[in-house]
């Protein structure tokens, strides 16, 4: 006998007792549930005393539950329909995935996405059960073998588990990284629709309380998206079996090195960008969401540009922070440090006006330790030095707005990866950054990898508000993602994730980082350069400073 809290009841249950039975949810509103927090599928059965918490949209682990199903359906309308094409699943622009058929000369065209969309919609009708089923890893690589999916042979052979749970649906078997509905009637929700010789399906998302949001066409970044993926093809690394094989073998260090002279190409047309515009660029604003490679990318910027004979100055907005206490206060009472309002913007812009009328200025030097601004440094320009700035507001107008629009020169910097699990199991950009701020804080800062995920969800939410509103309106994207860099990430966050306590409220999250890094084959970090950015993280560069 034992007992089961859920839905503000009490359940005392004698036999195992799938969750989804004491819901009674007929109208499909939950999509999995917190087990003592754990996250569990609906059909997980209960046997033990716990307390039971139905997630539904608004959760975003019930999101990933979701697009993870979502994903499913999609392989699944594509199998029924064309089972002979190979499709791969990737994040798009606008918080969406996009599909794209690998086989060359296939149209994608209106003709496949109405019948794509009729067959989803039909699929979704039937409500037709996700079942789980167990099989060897040998099965498991014979059976995606004679279904033609290397890319999920490949893959199935780099997991530390001697078994995996496999979906089947119909006679239709698939891996997904990751859990699942019960069925496909749990997935009414979602948009399908042609963009750039693509698909892209959108699905409800957690920031706007579990509905669709609005598609925002973003051309800048559908370009970087579309680079990213022709990179990780060329340098053949677009699955983690392909990148696994290429660290195993001898030219891992030409991989790294190729990875790092994509960067080093990007700065330099970036530098000739600023140079042909330079009698007009007065502030290099630098901005870009939580462990992007701000620092290190505006120290490398700096360089560049100085050695094309401009000596830019480079200053922090953290410098132009309030006292403590006028730092406005977020909805948990503590100081909000991401609110625009946390600046002395006055302050600023007249010192950013100051020095480009070649004035001389005291800037000001803020502590973080006692909250208050201390010494000043005396600071002058010459009239061909631009200022370069980075922080989280540095793309928003509002910060500088004594600056002249024609005189700003705005880079947006996120690592966009186009990595995949394998083709029908994407990897997140938002993950890689998790990932990377977590070795970071760890090393740097002496944070658990527990407190790191706690501090996440409000990160998150400064980012939705103060970074992406205005990322489109940059002058240039520099995609930070390094393709090699999970594999010598790996062995400084898998230590730090495997000490978060099952009991923990952070379990969920630790849990999923562990199962996806055990996918990648270690890579020795001394072959990484002094100057990459992955050196902002692991420690070893040759730039003094750390990112925010």
């Amino acid at each position: 006998m034992f007992t089961v809290n859920i839905l503000n009841q009490t359940h005392t249950l004698n036999e195992r007792t799938p969750a989804i039975q004491l819901l009674n949810d007929k109208e499909k509103r939950y999509m999995a549930v917190k087990v003592n927090n754990r996250l569990r599928e609906l059909n997980f059965e209960l046997n033990y005393d716990c307390d039971v918490i139905p997630l539904d949209l608004n959760s975003s682990d019930a999101v990933k539950v979701y697009e993870t199903s979502m994903r499913y359906l999609i392989a699944l309308a594509f199998h029924n329909l064309h089972p002979d094409y190979q499709v791969k699943l990737s994040y798009g622009i606008s918080r969406s995935i996009m599909i794209t058929v690998m086989q060359p000369k296939v149209p994608m065209d209106k003709s496949m996405l109405n019948a794509v969309k009729a067959e989803m919609e039909r699929l979704i009708a039937a409500d037709l059960p996700f079942e789980k089923i167990s099989l060897s890893k040998e099965e498991a690589y014979d059976y995606f073998v004679s279904t033609n999916q290397p890319d999920k042979a490949d893959t199935v052979q780099y997991r530390s588990e001697k078994f995996c749970n496999f979906y089947k649906c119909g006679d239709y078997i698939n891996y997904m990284y990751g859990y699942m509905t019960p069925s496909t009637g749990y997935l009414k929700q979602f948009n399908i629709f042609m963009y750039d010789g693509h698909f892209i399906v959108q699905y409800p998302r957690y920031e706007v309380n579990g509905t669709i949001p609005p598609f925002k066409d973003e051309p800048r970044f559908a370009k970087v998206l579309k680079r990213a993926f022709k990179w990780a093809k060329l340098c053949n690394a677009d699955v983690i079996a392909k990148m696994n094989k290429r660290v195993e073998e001898s030219d891992a260090v030409d991989f790294i090195n190729m990875n790092e002279t994509l960067h080093n190409g990007m700065l330099h047309d970036l530098g000739g960008m600023i140079a042909e515009d330079i009698e007009n660029i007065r502030l290099i604003c630098i901005a870009g969401p939580s462990s992007s490679g701000k620092t290190t990318f505006s120290n490398r910027l700096k360089i560049e540009l100085m050695s094309r004979g401009i000596n830019p100055l480079r200053i922090s907005l953290d410098m132009y922070y309030k006292d403590r206490k006028d730092i406005p206060i977020d909805e948990d009472g503590a100081p909000d440090f991401e609110d625009i309002n946390a600046l002395n913007i006055k302050l600023f812009n007249e010192h950013m006006e100051a020095l480009i009328d070649g004035e001389e200025v005291e800037l000001p030097n803020y502590g973080f330790d006692n909250g208050t601004t201390g010494k000043t440094v005396l600071t002058k320009i010459s009239d061909n030095t631009p200022i370069i700035i980075e922080g989280i507001h540095a793309l928003n107008d509002e910060l500088s707005f004594g600056i002249p629009k024609h005189q700003k020169f705005k880079i947006y910097i996120a690592p966009q990866f186009q990595i995949n699990i394998d083709y029908h199991n994407p990897i997140s950009f938002t993950d890689i950054r998790l990932l990377r701020r977590i070795v970071r804080d760890k090393k740097y800062r002496g944070a658990t990898a527990e407190r790191t995920l706690e501090m996440w969800p409000s990160v998150r939410r400064g980012e939705f508000k103060w970074i992406y509103p205005y990322q489109e309106g940059c002058n240039y994207v520099f995609n930070s993602a390094l393709t090699y860099e999970l594999c010598v990430l790996k062995k400084y966050a898998l230590p730090a994730l495997q000490e978060v306590k099952s009991d923990s409220p952070h379990n969920i999250t630790a849990s999923r980082l562990i199962k996806f890094l055990k996918c990648f084959n270690d890579l020795d970090e001394r072959w990484v350069p002094c100057n990459s950015l992955l050196r902002e993280f692991i420690g070893g560069s040759c730039f003094s400073e750390v990112d925010e």
